[in-house]
C-alpha cells in the first residue's frame, strides 16, 4: 500500500512542490486548498502522472470544523494519514504602529491555529497506527524576527514551540515532529519584489541566491522517509546560510 500525505495550502508555491515531490516517490496525496483556483487542476494532474491517487479537500485550516471534515474525507478515501505537512500560511505585513487587530489575529489564526487544528485531528490516527510524520513550515523570521512582520514572526515562532512540545508528547508512538524554516524562496511572494531588492537580499546570503521550492520539498521528502527515523523536535533552516 502506498503511504498517504496530506499537505495544506498545496496548490501553488512550496506546497505544490512538496505534493509533487512526495508523489514522485509513491505517496498518495491529499491536497488542501481554501478557494477554487486555476492551479488546482494542474497540480492534481501533475501528481497523477506519477501513478498515484490524489484527492483535493477544500477547507480553511483556521476553522476547526473545516480541519475536522478535511481529515475525515482523507481517512474515508485512504484509510490512514502517514504524513501531515502544515504548509498553509498567509502574510499581512505592516509596522505594529499601523497594524490592525484583525491583521494580527488573521495571520495567527491561519499559520499557528491552523497548524493546531490540522494536527489535532490527524494525531489520533497516527497514535493508533503507531507511526507518523508531522512536518511544520515555520520561517527564519520565527527565529530572528523581522521588522514589519510581528504577526508573521510570532506565528512562525509559535510553530517552533508547538513542534518541540508535540515531539516530546508523541515520540514514544514513533511519530516524528519537525519544523522547516525557509529563508527567501522563489515563490509568488518574492516574485513581486523589485530586481534591485532581490539583488540586495542575495548579497546577504552566503550562497548568493534565493532558494527554490525544490530545496524545501527535498527536505520534506527526507523528513518523511525512514532515513530520518532518529530525528524529531528539530528546526531545520533552508536559507542558504542567511541565518547562522
Amino acid at each position: 500500500m502506498n503511504k498517504v500525505a496530506l499537505i495544506t495550502g498545496a496548490t501553488r508555491g512550496i506546497g505544490k512542490e512538496i505534493a509533487i515531490t512526495l508523489a514522485s516517490i509513491g505517496y498518495n496525496i491529499a491536497l488542501n486548498y481554501r478557494k477554487e483556483n486555476d492551479e488546482l487542476a494542474n497540480t492534481k494532474q501533475e501528481i497523477e502522472k506519477n501513478n498515484v491517487e490524489c484527492i483535493a479537500v477544500q477547507g480553511d485550516v483556521s476553522n476547526y470544523n473545516d480541519a475536522e471534515n478535511m481529515v475525515a474525507k482523507v481517512i474515508e478515501k485512504f484509510g490512514n494519514i502517514d504524513v501531515l505537512v502544515n504548509n498553509a500560511g498567509i502574510t499581512k505585513d505592516m509596522l505594529l504602529m499601523r497594524m490592525k487587530e484583525e491583521d494580527f489575529k488573521d495571520v495567527l489564526d491561519v499559520n499557528l491555529v491552523g497548524t493546531f487544528n490540522m494536527t489535532k485531528n490527524v494525531i489520533p490516527y497516527m497514535m493508533k497506527a503507531r507511526f507518523g510524520r508531522i512536518i511544520n513550515l515555520s520561517s527564519v523570521v520565527g527565529i530572528s524576527g523581522n521588522a514589519g512582520q510581528t504577526n508573521y514572526s510570532a506565528s512562525k515562532a509559535g510553530i517552533i514551540g508547538f513542534t518541540k512540545s508535540l515531539a516530546k508528547e508523541v515520540g514514544s508512538r514513533n511519530i516524528l515532529v519537525n519544523a522547516i524554516a525557509p529563508g527567501f524562496i522563489k515563490t509568488d511572494m518574492t516574485n513581486v519584489l523589485k530586481d534591485e531588492i532581490k539583488e540586495e537580499i542575495e548579497k546577504n546570503i552566503p550562497l548568493k541566491r534565493l532558494g527554490t521550492t525544490a530545496d524545501v520539498a527535498n527536505l520534506v521528502k527526507f523528513l518523511a522517509s525512514d532515513d530520518s527515523s532518529y530525528i524529531t523536535g528539530q528546526v531545520i533552516n533552508v536559507d542558504g546560510g542567511m541565518l547562522m
